[in-house]
């Protein structure tokens, strides 16, 4: 089945590029999104947090018939860019956030993120919600949850100011907070996400 983008671009999985093949990540050969959604559903079952990952609506455009009662779609496009990738509920807060990875070693591109993306955090922010990234450097083996606020910093020092095109890992390492991956949940990113709403409250009371 062929995806494309509103401009007709095709959409490439992770599974179908070679570019970007299926990250082995802790000898458990699973995507990031695949063990956050795990993560997400231990969240779910233990009553901790409901979280989900965001639908995207596509417009389909090519349907085979093999047999009477089954439908196969073999082309559909994105009706809209998406915002990111997963939004829900935790300890009264609303939770909006992306899960984006880097095979690179010092730095994180900002070209893994897309102007609506950043748009859609600015409008969460302003609506007080809780909004971050969960980044991992696969090569380094390290996650990070990462607030949208930095990254909107980041992202507008770049575009407006024509400023570094990526985040040092240093500025990661001290204005993000670090995960440390586990058996239940797999990507722990609550206890991040702790840390930002204290962080947010600390603020609030200065």
């Amino acid at each position: 089945m062929a995806f494309h983008y509103p401009n007709g671009k095709p959409f490439e999985t992770q599974a179908q590029s070679k570019l970007t093949p299926t990250t082995n990540y802790g000898s458990r050969g699973m995507t990031l999104e695949e063990e956050i959604n795990l993560s997400n559903q231990y969240y779910l079952d233990a009553d901790i947090a409901v979280v989900h990952k965001k639908p995207t609506p596509i417009q389909i455009v090519k349907v085979d018939y093999p047999k009477r009662s089954q439908a196969v779609i073999k082309e559909a496009y994105f009706r809209t860019p998406s915002t990111t990738d997963y939004n829900g509920v935790y300890r009264g807060f609303y939770l909006d956030f992306e899960a984006k990875e880097t095979k690179n070693k010092t730095s994180f591109p900002l070209k893994n993120f897309h102007a609506h993306q950043i748009k859609h955090m600015q409008q969460c922010l302003k609506q007080d919600g809780i909004c971050f990234v969960v980044m991992r450097f696969v090569t380094l083996k390290r996650l990070f949850v990462y607030p949208a606020s930095d990254l909107i910093a980041i992202w507008h020092a770049a575009t407006v100011d024509d400023g570094r095109k990526s985040i040092p890992l240093t500025t990661i390492e001290h204005d993000g907070f670090e995960l440390t991956p586990q058996l239940q949940p797999l990507i722990p990113y609550l206890t991040g996400v702790d840390w930002l709403i204290q962080t947010k409250r600390g603020k609030n009371h200065e």
